[in-house]
């Protein structure tokens, strides 16, 4: 009768332990609330050691798990003037060469960069006027989004990024 004992202890034992929590897909950050926040009609600023750069301070400030995505409006749709947003970094090619949009960001800023491989100045519809969407996106330990993994989420796509996060971006938060 011990043994059973025993052996019925030692499988409960081993069958609690490897239970799953949500605290194994989303790490420690359980407070993470996506959200979305735009910058609207603003204009790359040049300086000579980064080039064209939007310097942008962030509120609230991220875990260390998050990331955030960032789009970039390139125009609307006819009739209904629904934006058309895409995600960077992201390269346009034109007739002078190539610009390309990154960014970088930490858990307090983001820096979104404008390049080009021709003098960006020629080109100012590139650098004035643009509007870009920040989205944050909760992360886990080892700074990926496992559970978007798991459902193999296209990141390029604003709306489904939207959608899957239920993140109401009817009233967008401005930053500038």
């Amino acid at each position: 009768m011990k043994k059973i004992v025993t052996l019925f202890a030692f499988v409960s034992f081993f069958a609690l332990t490897s239970c799953t929590t949500t605290e194994e897909y989303y790490g420690d950050d359980q407070d993470t609330i996506s959200e979305v926040f735009q910058l609207s009609n603003v204009d790359f600023g040049f300086n000579p050691d980064d080039g064209y750069n939007i310097y942008e301070e962030l509120d609230p400030v991220l875990f260390n798990e998050d990331v955030i995505l960032i789009y970039r409006k390139v125009g609307s749709i006819n009739g209904t003037n629904a934006p058309i947003w895409e995600q960077i970094p992201r390269t346009i090619y034109n007739s002078n060469g190539e610009v390309d949009y990154d960014f970088d960001f930490s858990i307090g800023h983001f820096i979104i960069y404008a390049r080009a491989t021709y003098d960006l100045a020629l080109t100012p519809s590139y650098l004035n006027n643009q509007t870009f969407r920040i989205v944050i996106v909760p992360g886990s330990p080892s700074g990926t989004a496992k559970i978007a993994n798991k459902v193999k989420e296209d990141y390029s796509d604003y709306d489904a990024v939207i959608k899957k996060y239920n993140i109401d971006d009817s009233n967008v938060k401005e930053l500038n």
